[in-house]
C-alpha cells in the first residue's frame, strides 16, 4: 500500500494521542503511550498503556483504544477507521491493527525513539522476523500427530459452519 499523505485531521488527532500519553506521566505505574481510533472524523475509542495497572501485558494503548472502539461500535472489524498513536506500535499492537483491518495508521515517535528510552519494540520486531528455531525470546514447541489433527479439526468445523461449501 502506498504512503498515505497527511490529512488535515491528522495533526489534531495525533496531538490528542500525544496528550493522552503525557497524562500517563501523572499516573503512577503508567507508561507514556496514547492512542485513539477515529471514524469519519469522530473519536470512537481511546487508550493509554495500562499494562502495570491492569496486570495485563496486552493492555497497550492501541489495544485499549481498539477494545474501547469495539465496545462503542459493537463490532471488531474497523475497515473505516484510522488509528492514531503517540508512538509507532509494537509488533503486537501493529498485528491488532491488522486483525481489526484498520486501513490507516498515523504515529509520531518511531520505534527507534521508543528503543532509545528502554522499550524492547525493535528487539521484538527483529525476533519475529527470524525463523522459529532462531528466536531467542521464546521456546516454541510444535506438537504434531493427534493433537495437531484435533486442533486443525476444530478449525475445519468452524470454517464449515461459517463458510458452507468451502473446500477442505
Amino acid at each position: 500500500m502506498p504512503y498515505a499523505p497527511e490529512s488535515s485531521q491528522d495533526r489534531t488527532f495525533l496531538e490528542q494521542a500525544i496528550a493522552i500519553s503525557r497524562r500517563a506521566l501523572e499516573d503512577n505505574g503508567k507508561t507514556p503511550f496514547g492512542a485513539l481510533v477515529v471514524i469519519d472524523g469522530k473519536v470512537v475509542g481511546t487508550g493509554t498503556s495500562s499494562v502495570v495497572e491492569l496486570h495485563d501485558p496486552t493492555a497497550h494503548a492501541e489495544i485499549m483504544a481498539l477494545r474501547a472502539a469495539g465496545q462503542a461500535l459493537g463490532r471488531h472489524l474497523m475497515e473505516d477507521a484510522v488509528m492514531y498513536s503517540s508512538s509507532e506500535p509494537c509488533p503486537m499492537c501493529l498485528a491488532a491493527c491488522y486483525w481489526a483491518r484498520i486501513p490507516r495508521l498515523v504515529y509520531a515517535a518511531t520505534s527507534r525513539d521508543v528503543a532509545d528510552h528502554g522499550f524492547q519494540d525493535l528487539r521484538y520486531y527483529r525476533q519475529l522476523a527470524l525463523p522459529n528455531p532462531e528466536r531467542e525470546l521464546l521456546a516454541e514447541v510444535h506438537l504434531d500427530g493427534d493433537l495437531r489433527e484435533g486442533a486443525a479439526g476444530a478449525l475445519s468445523e468452524w470454517a464449515a459452519r461459517l463458510l458452507p461449501g468451502r473446500p477442505r
